[in-house]
């Protein structure tokens, strides 16, 4: 079921490269998104019935935790390729792009979703291969519309990104060394089921220089602060589809790479150092991000920095710690991916009908495009945690966790910090949505099957947060019961 898992993406893709018409490449990629879609929720299923899959001679495997990886990007890919049908469609329309361009897009995204499920399922330290590999996809399709700002942009994150994952290469030999001295040079040296049964026999020096290294590589490509600096100009620039994809499932690949080193470190250096470098790491994201908020003039550049609160958040779960920190983090993880999505689909639809990403140039939008704009509040309210939306769940799950952990100090900041960044988004979001729209904007929503992709992540939004399905909790809790 992983391999072909692996090969829908890759054969969509092939199909995409060789049609000769617009409809064919749309068809043939949102048929390849449905499939995708549900060889993922089947690897999902079979996951929650037998536990653990293995194959290819131990090099790929699923656990709980892959299959909810794998969820993330089965879901957020079907709906960002429903939804790029629309947005594509009309820069084709509009001759922002010609159909060579629209193939090659087609193309660059299936390769993007391959190596995003790539991430998930590979079972050895490997792991920085495939993450590296995201960087490479996504780095071309930020280069489509061959801008000067996005060139510039790509670049700029190429260069930072391939920095990181060179210091997560330094973690991944250094983790090697340390399980090479228990198992010796054999390829189940590299593989995470072997080494998570030895992980409390590696020397805890090693270990930490190992993980530092990962946690700095690694948050590189989530967006942790201090590293952050690519994410803002990256995901401005992106096509609206990928920087959902950037946001919502890429950064909780690189996170999950994080989370995944430690689980075995902290079987070796103790549960106090890895959890205060991400208590630490996390704060420095919240922090850093609230001024950029909160005098942010660019919309997609808001909600990118955003993305760097919220993986600051997922790390402050983890850092807690307890069945409440990792539970939170762990279901903030797809709270996130599903809302964030949701918002950059919003901007997407404001950015094709007003034709610029200046807050002060947008307004009335719930006039203008009375749809879009309702959803667009509606998920300024959910990204800030407001009640009753999924994301106040996960964000009280993890505060409760703070509190119950002995925390304090780094739970109080954390509640600042989120209400300032409430107080940011809300001021600039009500100065898109309400007053009287710029003259010349005509009434009218976008494209339905863009608001339908929109609506598909607001059931998500709204549902999780009164009601989380028996099924989803217990995949969550087995998650758990891995990274503790």
């Amino acid at each position: 079921m992983i391999e072909y898992l692996l090969l829908a993406p890759v054969l969509t893709g092939m199909v995409c490269f060789f049609s000769k018409t617009r409809k064919q490449v749309e068809t043939a990629s949102l048929a390849g998104s449905i499939a995708t879609l549900l060889l993922g929720l089947l690897l999902v299923w079979q996951v929650y019935k037998y536990d653990i899959i293995i194959t290819w001679q131990n090099a790929l495997f699923a656990d709980a935790f892959s299959a909810f990886i794998v969820l993330i990007v089965s879901i957020v890919g079907f709906v960002a390729s429903l939804y790029s049908i629309g947005y594509m469609g009309h820069e084709l329309d509009h001759g922002a792009m010609d159909l060579k361009r629209l193939r090659l897009y087609y193309v660059l995204f299936h390769g993007f979703m391959f190596t995003m499920l790539l991430v998930g399922v590979t079972n050895n330290l490997g792991l920085w291969i495939a993450i590296e590999m995201t960087t490479l996809v996504s780095a071309l399709l930020m280069i489509l519309y061959s801008k000067k700002s996005s060139v510039e942009a790509a670049w700029k994150y190429m260069i930072i990104c391939t920095v990181g994952i060179t210091f997560a290469l330094f973690g991944t030999i250094l983790t090697y060394y340390a399980a090479v001295n228990i198992l010796g040079e054999t390829g189940d040296a590299l593989n995470w089921t072997s080494l998570i049964a030895v992980a409390d026999r590696f020397d805890p020096t090693i270990m930490k220089l190992a993980f530092i290294f990962i946690l700095i590589g690694y948050g590189t490509k989530a967006g942790l602060a201090p590293m952050h600096t690519w994410l803002p100009d990256a995901h401005s620039e992106a096509p609206t589809p990928v920087s959902a994809l950037l946001s919502g499932v890429l950064l909780n690949c690189a996170m999950y790479g994080i989370i995944r080193f430690y689980t075995i470190a902290t079987k070796s250096t103790g549960i106090d150092f890895t959890s205060n470098l991400l208590i630490i790491f996390g704060l420095l994201s919240l922090g850093i991000a609230v001024p950029f908020i909160l005098l942010q003039e660019d919309y997609k550049r808001m909600l990118a920095y955003s993305s760097v609160e919220h993986m600051g958040i997922i790390a402050l779960g983890i850092g807690f710690g307890g069945v409440f920190g990792v539970f939170g983090a762990i279901l903030h993880m797809f709270n996130h991916a599903m809302t964030k999505s949701l918002m950059f689909f919003g901007a997407g639809n404001i950015l094709q009908k007003h034709e610029t990403k200046e807050i002060f140039n947008v307004s009335g939008l719930v006039k203008s495009m009375p749809v879009t704009g309702a959803m667009f509040v509606i998920g300024t309210l959910a990204i800030t945690g407001s009640p009753p939306f999924s994301i106040f769940i996960s964000e009280f799950t993890i505060l409760a966790a703070g509190f119950s952990q002995g925390h304090y100090i780094a739970t109080v900041l954390f509640l600042l910090f989120i209400i300032m960044i409430f107080a940011g988004f809300f001021n600039n979001v009500s100065k898109m949505a309400f007053g009287t729209p710029k003259q010349g904007i005509e009434k009218g929503d976008v494209g339905r099957l863009m608001l339908l992709a929109m609506g598909i992540l607001m059931v998500f939004v709204f549902v999780l947060g009164v009601y989380i399905p028996p099924p989803f909790y217990e995949m969550i809790m087995k998650v758990v019961e891995i990274v503790r």
